[in-house]
């Protein structure tokens, strides 16, 4: 699918995965809004051909707003769900019981977040012209490797990374009428601003469980990956694993 001169979406742009998808993104001739919390936004770092919008991916309201304004120039094409969070919490543990609070907060992120930019985002590919081979777009969502490996602490993550695997083929589905195509990027461990606090020692540990390469992935890794999903017009309905072949370990 040619993206050159069409409009693309990227929650989460502010930093981390999502900034890295953004600036690939318009490197290539997309127009970009990156979309994230304010907060995040006033920290993000200027990128020619990104424009940031504020809005959060839980609220549906806010979602549509920034849909519709990347929408009014350029056809939306390309949309990646890169927002998401990452706090850990065991079902019982020294604290206690598991806080459903908590649970549903990073379902409502991860999940329902991903799953509001995701339709509201479709209606509005649904409404551009397609392509010669009846192209429309391509959504790609984010989810893990511990949707399939989820560590100790990792429930409520694990849960709503699940969730988004599972999404994928039935909404690639729902929306081929509309030449549409949605896949999934499920990542192992990302050298991202999250890991920022994690001493050396720790990442060297987490990076020699790796198969191969023996080394954390890169944003731009994750990048590239995108890239080579919208570009590639027969993968839909895919979770694709980026993560050297490391299989979690229970801690």
């Amino acid at each position: 699918m040619e993206i050159n001169n069409t409009a693309a979406i990227v929650t989460g742009g502010a930093s981390g995965l999502g900034a890295a998808t953004a600036r690939a993104l318009a490197l290539n001739g997309c127009s970009v809004f990156a979309v994230d919390l304010e907060e995040s936004i006033q920290n993000a770092e200027p990128v020619s051909g990104v424009e940031y919008l504020a809005a959060d991916v839980t609220d549906p309201g806010q979602v549509r707003t920034a849909i519709e304004k990347a929408s009014a120039g350029l056809p939306l094409r390309t949309v990646v769900n890169c927002a998401g969070i990452l706090p850990t919490m065991r079902i019982l543990g020294r604290r206690g019981v598991h806080d459903s609070a908590l649970f549903m907060k990073v379902v409502q992120i991860n999940l329902v977040g991903s799953f509001n930019v995701l339709s509201a985002a479709a209606e509005a590919i649904s409404k551009t012209a397609a392509d010669e081979h009846g192209q429309r777009g391509v959504i790609i969502n984010t989810a893990s490797i511990a949707a399939f490996e989820g560590q100790i602490g990792q429930s409520a993550y694990a849960a709503s990374k699940a969730g988004i695997v599972g999404l994928t083929l039935p909404a690639a589905r729902d929306l081929a009428p509309f030449g549409i195509r949605v896949n999934t990027i499920a990542p192992g461990i990302v050298e991202t601003p999250m890991m920022a606090s994690v001493s050396e020692e720790v990442r060297n540990g987490l990076a020699a469980d790796v198969t191969f390469p023996k080394r954390l992935a890169r944003p731009e890794e994750f990048a590239q990956l995108a890239l080579s999903i919208i570009e590639h017009d027969y993968l839909n309905g895919e979770t694709i694993r980026m993560d050297g072949a490391l299989r979690m370990a229970c801690r």
